[in-house]
Parts: structure tokens; C-alpha cells; sequence
């Protein structure tokens, strides 16, 4: 079989007009960005406001394993599914970061014959929204040095400034520096640091607003630290609100794409799915909903970090509501979370399965019970495994109540996935009273939100505070944040903040090591364990395979 990129390189695109003429979108509302990739004007999607929604199907997944499981292959092959059986079906995806793209993970444009297209574009710079995000975060942080320089006006405490600067490479050597060094025309002297531009705010805020001046109201809200009095400051006292949503203004028109197979995908921002809620723009999101019969979207990592946050940030903001969730789970997954070692995953064991069945049925469990929202298992069938193990699979998750569906999108393309389309849709059908319900109500206090994602969807027994998070968590509460929702930053491998402990532990200890107030945005960052926000690159980076060939085409892009 073909690479990821040469089977991308082969494919034969449509003009991006056609894509849109599709969904009912006249050439006159795009903005083309060569032939095959274009934004749809903000202006044009506000005037179908009208317009009845689709039905909206959140994929997400059990914890995650080195061994991958094809979250965003399942999301462009579902909706391929979906559109070659004559439904009009919109794909919702986040943008790749290219840090990750060079670091670890690699491309994040699908895989197989299941992509999203161009390839190449989407996972390298694209339509050039995270340079905006990435200027108008790098200008506000410009603007308080600038601001300090120059008087203080505003009797800024240097020693509270929270916000950092952005770059979206993986460099481990920028998450601690000094700027203002050089001397009195450099400014004073400051620690600062560096995040990845998807763990920027400001990314978070492009991803949940929903016009302009929402857009410039979220960016005057930010809270960039503290006067020496004790109050907070924010980009609108700095006077930087307008000057960050002129740099933002064309980035928020929701980028329309392709898979392979044609169907239409927007392709809209990227937060991590730790540092922030991990979902592509509402923007996007609602656009698909007002133009098309069913919207794909995915949630970033399993179902613990993702899909909560897709319920208790995304749908507690834009009033949005998942009608089904599909579950993705591999027989790989499965085993390892059984007890596998990662290098023995393609040695048949039914019994690993078994065991490591407690991993997908937390998730089931809390996608149902908690948030509930009914579910189909998508068994994304790897070639090592053997037909006594899928078999095994969709047994137990049938027998746990909830259908399953072997699926060969990333061979097979649409047609892989017509079974789990099919099953999907059943869901869809069925009757039933909308049981939606988010972890925790807006007027519990801040610790009792944590608690609660803690003990409803994690299984831990408690959670504890270091002595410098909990008077950060006074100080947001003391300033009037307390309403906000929570977004909790762990591992992604684990229920726990330890990575090694698999399966589905309970009683476990979720230690708050660290808090961050995102007002902007619009929720209070909880991180626990070992989590960082600016990458460093692995020993053997992707960026090594990467390669440019004298004709000018690109390889090694994964």
C-alpha cells in the first residue's frame, strides 16, 4: 500500500467551487486560496441564522496508546461513508500544528484512503491562520513590554505577567527565558516563555467565537497578569483588543477543504485537547450544521479529555448538542490497555481484549450516563489483527449494550465504513428523549467543577491542591471568574495523571499542581501531573523523514 502522502499526492482534487456549489455555497461567498482550498465569508454564513441544523456526530475515543488509533481517519471515513450513500455530510476537523507535524505524531490530515486534501497544505501552514494567531498573540505580548517601557501606566507587577509568547515549532529550550536584557533601549528585564501557538489562548478564543465582535470582546477580556494594587490587567486597558482582531479578522472565515473521495470538510482551528477544549471552531461547526444533513466532528484524545470538554466548554458556550457519539477503538488499544507490551500488540490474545475492555466501557459510561449521549463503537481494524479478534470486540461492546462495527476506511476508503454509517444512522433514528447533561452546573465553585470531572469521569477518590494553585484559585474566584467552566489538563494516556496506570483506575489521586485563568476564552485551566504547553522534539523527529525532491514535491510527510 501506497504512503499516506503519495496516495494523497495521486488523488485527482476537485475545484474547491464545486465542493462548495455542493453544499448550495455560490462562488460569490468564498475566498479561494489557489484551486482546491478556500475560506467562506463570516457574512454570508451569518445569513443562513435561520436555518435548521443538521444532526451532529462527535467522534472521540478510548484513552489513547502508542500504537494509535486513527481518531481522525475514522472521523474522514465516516464521513465519506455518509456522503457515497447519497447524504449531504459535512467533515469538522481541527487544523494539524506543525509541531506536532515535525515532532512526534506527524501529520494530522487523516491517513490511508481515508484524508482530508490537499495534504501537504493542510498539515504546512494551510490558509495561514495560526501565523495570524500567532502575530496577534506575539503583538500583545509586545504591547506590555512596550507598555512597562514606557512609564507603566497602569503599574503593571513584571512578576505577574502570565502571558507568554507563541511559536508553533516544538522547542523545549523556550518554555523559561529572560527578555529586556541589553540594557535600558531593550526595556527591563522579565522572565518570560514560550507555549505552541495551539496552546495559546488566544487559539482557544478563535476556536469558540462567533463573530467579529465577539472575537474582539473575548481578546478585551484577556487578563495578561496583575497591577502591583493586586488588580487584574487586560489587553482592552492595554488598548490592544483591536489591533489583535484586525490581524485575526480573515483567519475566523472557516476553512472548506475535501476528503479523497469528495465530500466537503471544514478544516478550522486547533486547540490542544489538554491546555484547552481540543475542538475545531464553532464557526465551522455551526456552518456545517446550517448547510448540511450530518456534521463529523472530532474531539481531541479519548473520551475523558475530549468529549467532556466538548460537552462541558464547547456545548456549555455555543449551545450546541451531540446527537451520537462514536467511540473509536482498536483491537491494539484493547490489548494494551490488557497488559500488552506495545512491541507483542500483533500476537493474537483474546484475552488482553478482555481485560482491557474496562478502558472502553469507562468510556461508554460516561459518555451515557454522564453526559447522555447515546453510542456506537467503531472497531478501526488494523491488518495484524485477526477476525477472532474483531469478532471478539464487537461481542463484548454488543453485549455491554452498544453496537460496534468493524470499519477498513484507511484501506478501503468510504465503502470501509458503511456498516458503522449505517449503524450510526440507526442510532440517529431511533427515538428517544433527549438525556444531554453537562458534569457540573455553572454555579458550583470552581473546586467542586474539578471535583466533579474528577469523580464522574476520571474515578478518582480525591483531588488535592499545591499550596501556589490553590491561592491562584482563591485569587480567580476573589476577582469574579468563579462562574466559569473548568479545563483540566492531564496526561491523555490515562484516567490518572499517571500515564502508566491503563485500564480504568479508581480511587487514584488528581493533584493540582498549577492554575491558569483564561477570561478570554472563558475557563479556568486546571493542570495537573507532568503537563507542558510547549513540546521539545523526540529523539528521531519527524522532521528528520521530511524531505524536499529536486521537482519540488514534498516526502516523508506522514
Amino acid at each position: 500500500m501506497m504512503s499516506d502522502i503519495e496516495i494523497a499526492t495521486a488523488a485527482t482534487l476537485r475545484p474547491i467551487t464545486e465542493i462548495a456549489e455542493s453544499l448550495g455555497i455560490a462562488t460569490e461567498h468564498l475566498v479561494p486560496y489557489g484551486h482546491d482550498k478556500a475560506k467562506v465569508d463570516p457574512v454570508y454564513l451569518a445569513s443562513l441564522a435561520d436555518r435548521p441544523l443538521g444532526r451532529l456526530i462527535l467522534v472521540t475515543a478510548l484513552s489513547p496508546t502508542p500504537a494509535g488509533e486513527g481518531k481522525t481517519t475514522a472521523s474522514v471515513g465516516l464521513t465519506d461513508a455518509l456522503h457515497g450513500m447519497g447524504h449531504r455530510t459535512v467533515a469538522c476537523l481541527r487544523e494539524p500544528s506543525m509541531g506536532p507535524v515535525f515532532g512526534l505524531k506527524g501529520g494530522a490530515a487523516g491517513g490511508g484512503y481515508s484524508q482530508v486534501v490537499p495534504m501537504t497544505d493542510i498539515n504546512l501552514h494551510f490558509t495561514g491562520d495560526f501565523a495570524a494567531i500567532a502575530a496577534a498573540n506575539n503583538l500583545l505580548a509586545a504591547l506590555i513590554d512596550n507598555h512597562v517601557h514606557h512609564g507603566n501606566e497602569l503599574d503593571i507587577d513584571v512578576r505577574s505577567v502570565t502571558w507568554k509568547r507563541v511559536l508553533d515549532t516544538n522547542d523545549r529550550a523556550l518554555r523559561e527565558v529572560v527578555v529586556g536584557l541589553g540594557g535600558p533601549l531593550n526595556g527591563f528585564p522579565r522572565e518570560d516563555g514560550f507555549d505552541i501557538v495551539v496552546a495559546s489562548e488566544l487559539m482557544a478564543i478563535f476556536c469558540l467565537t462567533e463573530s467579529w465582535a465577539d472575537l474582539k470582546r473575548r481578546i478585551g477580556d484577556i487578563v495578561i497578569g496583575y497591577s502591583r494594587a493586586g488588580a487584574p490587567v487586560t489587553a482592552r486597558d492595554l488598548g490592544a483588543d483591536g489591533a489583535m482582531a484586525v490581524l485575526l479578522r480573515d483567519a475566523i472565515a472557516p476553512n472548506l477543504v475535501q476528503t479523497l473521495e469528495g465530500a466537503p470538510a471544514f478544516v478550522h482551528g486547533g486547540p490542544f485537547a489538554n491546555i484547552a477544549h481540543g475542538c475545531s471552531s464553532v464557526m465551522a461547526t455551526r456552518a456545517g450544521l446550517r448547510l448540511a444533513d450530518y456534521v463529523v466532528t472530532e474531539a481531541g484524545f479519548g473520551a475523558d479529555l475530549g468529549a467532556e470538554k466538548f460537552v462541558d466548554i464547547k456545548c456549555r458556550m455555543s449551545g450546541l448538542r451531540p446527537d451520537v457519539a462514536v467511540v473509536v477503538a482498536t483491537v491494539r488499544a484493547l490489548k494494551y490497555h490488557g497488559g500488552v507490551a506495545l512491541a507483542d500488540l500483533e500476537t493474537e490474545d483474546l484475552g488482553a481484549i478482555e481485560a482491557g475492555m474496562v478502558n472502553l466501557r469507562r468510556h461508554l459510561d460516561n459518555l451515557r450516563e454522564v453526559h447522555g449521549i447515546p453510542c456506537v463503537v467503531a472497531v478501526n481494524r488494523f491488518p495484524s489483527d485477526t477476525d477472532l479478534e474483531v469478532a471478539k470486540v464487537v461481542e463484548l461492546t454488543e453485549g455491554y449494550g452498544v453496537p460496534a462495527y468493524a470499519a477498513t476506511h484507511f484501506t478501503d476508503g468510504g465503502v470501509g465504513a458503511e456498516d458503522l454509517a449505517k449503524g450510526v444512522l440507526q442510532v440517529l433514528d431511533e427515538p428517544r428523549p433527549s438525556s444531554f447533561s453537562l458534569t457540573y452546573p455553572d454555579d458550583a465553585t470552581l473546586t467542586e467543577k474539578v471535583e466533579a470531572v474528577a469523580g464522574r469521569v476520571y474515578g478518582a477518590g480525591q483531588v488535592t491542591w499545591d499550596g501556589k494553585a490553590r491561592k491562584r484559585l482563591a485569587r480567580i474566584e476573589r476577582d469574579g471568574f468563579a462562574h466559569l467552566p473548568v479545563c483540566i489538563a492531564k496526561t491523555q494516556y490515562s484516567f490518572s495523571t499517571d500515564p502508566s496506570l491503563l485500564g480504568a483506575p479508581t480511587g487514584h489521586e488528581l493533584r493540582v499542581r498549577e492554575v491558569r485563568l483564561s477570561a478570554g476564552a472563558g475557563f479556568v485551566v486546571v493542570i495537573c501531573g507532568d503537563m507542558m504547553t510547549m513540546p521539545g522534539l523526540p529523539t528521531h523527529p519527524a522532521a528528520n523523514r521530511i524531505d524536499l525532491a529536486d521537482d519540488g514535491s514534498i516526502i516523508g510527510l506522514s
